[in-house]
């Protein structure tokens, strides 16, 4: 299953979905949701926790100017790569 976090963490129900996410899960995180990426924010080590593949959307990162406080457990990839995930998972949550 495929997880996208669109808003940001503050604003979403963070231990709810975190709780969700599975070992074969992907979880991305765009828009305002890559700030669930940053280094030592309180929501990562459930992310981390969940051991889902995790990652962010390069050009979000990039635009919010955080890419140098992003955690390595996050891989950053295009919007092109999105799509790849989207057709690999046939079922998404969006949060």
């Amino acid at each position: 299953m495929l997880h996208t976090l669109m808003k940001s963490p503050f604003e979403t129900n963070v231990s709810l979905f975190s709780s969700m996410l599975k070992k074969t899960d992907d979880f991305l995180a765009l828009q305002d949701g890559v700030l669930i990426a940053l280094i030592d924010n309180i929501f990562l080590k459930n992310i981390i926790f969940s051991s889902a593949n995790l990652y962010a959307i390069k050009e979000d990162v990039y635009a919010r100017g955080i890419h140098k406080n992003i955690s390595s457990d996050f891989i950053l990839i295009s919007y092109v790569h999105f799509v790849t995930l989207t057709l690999k998972n046939k079922k998404q949550m969006s949060w």
